[in-house]
């Protein structure tokens, strides 16, 4: 089994390797249109997908539309759901923070200094400098907003990646083989069952957590815990009857819940 996840910034040719190393190692490859497939099978619709870019919610977002949080969970639910399959490889999409403690998976960074990534879009592209540093610095500040709102972290944090590799000192080919020679070690090719399951487990509890915000379910007052065979515990206050009949339903009904263990107690105070 090999899960190897790839991050990288624009202007390092980091997809051309993450190819590479999914063709090499006999792997699917879990870039933007495949995890696209994922969100769609998890009930987001192709038109917010298109809507819904990897970045920071304004002000106004935050507060007029929950679609942001919905996306989130449900882009976490496909990440996890990648992982239970114990083999792949998948190009960004927080994935190397979701599966830090996840032993079977090997997190690698592809990232440059500035000035080679410019010039380097600028041969692929044929961009005036002007331009493909505008195109860059825009993509690292996008990108950084995003993982700093979904994941409280920086996205360039060399702590939380195996490897981090700089193309500009090596090319596309010397940077797959460090990859897949390292995917190939006896360390990352052992995972457990254990594990596996704990990946599926994660996943529905972000499929359930993306289920109620559509249904206007806040979040911040249950703390819901996935069981084994599907069992759902689910524990905290409700405002009204109503609404703790409604988290009981919602959640009962989703496929892959096979019973709903419920202990939510009313409370007095507004949500």
């Amino acid at each position: 089994m090999s899960l190897i996840t790839i991050s990288y910034s624009m202007g390092t040719d980091g997809r051309s390797i993450a190819r590479r190393v999914a063709d090499n190692l006999n792997l699917e490859l879990f870039d933007d249109p495949k995890i696209q497939e994922i969100l769609v099978s998890l009930g987001i619709r192709t038109e917010d997908i298109k809507e819904l870019d990897e970045k920071e919610p304004g002000f106004f977002d935050r507060l007029l539309s929950r679609k942001p949080d919905i996306y989130s969970r449900c882009l976490d639910s496909a990440v996890y759901s990648v992982a239970q399959k114990g083999d792949g490889v998948i190009v960004g999409h927080g994935s190397q923070t979701l599966l830090q403690d996840f032993g079977c998976a090997l997190h690698v960074l592809i990232n440059n200094n500035v000035e080679h990534r410019i010039r380097c879009l600028m041969e692929q592209e044929g961009m005036k400098r002007e331009v493909a540093e505008k195109v860059i610095r825009k993509s690292d500040s996008t990108l950084k907003g995003f993982f700093r709102f979904a994941y409280q972290r920086e996205w360039d944090d060399p702590t939380i990646y195996d490897m981090v590799i700089n193309t500009e000192k090596m090319g596309n080919e010397t940077a797959a083989s460090l990859i897949i020679e390292a995917a190939r070690s006896q360390e990352m090719q052992a995972c457990s069952l254990t594990a596996l399951d704990s990946m599926k487990r994660l996943s529905l509890g972000k499929k359930i957590e993306a289920e109620l915000i559509k249904n206007d379910i806040y979040l911040h007052n249950l703390n819901i815990d996935v069981l084994e065979n599907g069992v759902v515990d689910i524990t905290g206050t409700a405002l009204t009857s109503e609404r703790k009949s409604r988290v009981f339903r919602i959640v009962k009904n989703m496929p892959e819940v096979s019973d709903v263990r419920l202990s939510v107690y009313l409370r007095s105070t507004s949500w």
